[in-house]
């Protein structure tokens, strides 16, 4: 069998996949079969191939992808860089667009220039223009507190 066009097919589907999903994982893995492919097109063995295309593959996720994610995340300019893990909402700016109140009278806040549901857990409603920090996410709605507020 031609494993070389398998390694192909599989490299050029992980790329693929990487576009949908932009971090960082698959486009190493999709190098790793463009190694084994270009292996296999030498006419090296299949055993070869898999070892030189793990190795690349490895090599990319733990050597050149924290580089490169330290570079975009370097490009980006508040209000887009959240802090925590896989993009996290929890301690974001953000400015409410009207009032918001509690889940009987929720309202709106502006972060990263979207428009989000949002409701707070203050006595007070929270009045419109208003700086918050995002102290939560429920679902699709922003648990917000005012800007410099303590915890209720």
């Amino acid at each position: 069998m031609a494993w070389w066009l398998f390694w192909v097919v599989v490299a050029v589907l992980l790329a693929a996949g990487e576009i949908h999903t932009q971090a960082l994982y698959l486009l190493f893995l999709a190098v790793g079969a463009a190694v084994a492919a270009i292996l296999g097109a030498v006419g090296l063995d299949l055993w070869v191939q898999v070892v030189a295309g793990a190795a690349a593959a490895i090599g990319g996720v733990f050597a050149v992808r924290p580089v490169l994610k330290q570079a975009m995340e370097g490009r980006l300019n508040a209000p887009y860089r959240f802090p925590g893990l896989a993009g996290g909402l929890v301690g974001a700016r953000a400015v409410t667009v009207d009032a918001v109140g509690d889940e009987h009278h929720p309202g709106h806040a502006l972060l990263a220039n979207e428009r989000w549901l949002a409701i707070t857990d203050a006595p007070e409603p929270i009045p419109t223009d208003t700086p918050v920090v995002v102290a939560a996410v429920r679902g699709t709605t922003l648990l917000v507190r005012a800007s410099g507020a303590s915890r209720p």
